[in-house]
């Protein structure tokens, strides 16, 4: 069942995401920059798949490769289901 797609449930699940990918949870905000969590380009696919899972979008790597913050993954992910 996909949940809803608002900038609340995104953030909660691109954070549980990130954590899950080894990510401490104090160092995540809409201003970390993925190079700073040491997020790299596998786990971006990790992360794509948890977001097309849970909310039905499809993150493709022209999508991504020129995000690079948290907060604009989260952007990305709510204009793409709108």
């Amino acid at each position: 069942m996909e949940i809803e797609v608002t900038p609340e449930n995104v953030e909660r699940e691109i954070f549980e995401g990130l954590v899950e990918l080894g990510t401490e949870r104090e160092a995540l905000s809409h201003e970390a920059t993925l190079e700073s969590l040491d997020v790299d380009s596998l786990d971006l696919v990790e992360l794509a798949q948890i977001v097309e899972d849970e909310f039905g979008v499809e993150l493709r790597g022209d999508d991504v490769k020129d995000v690079r913050t948290v907060g604009e993954v989260i952007e990305l992910v709510v204009a793409k289901a709108e």
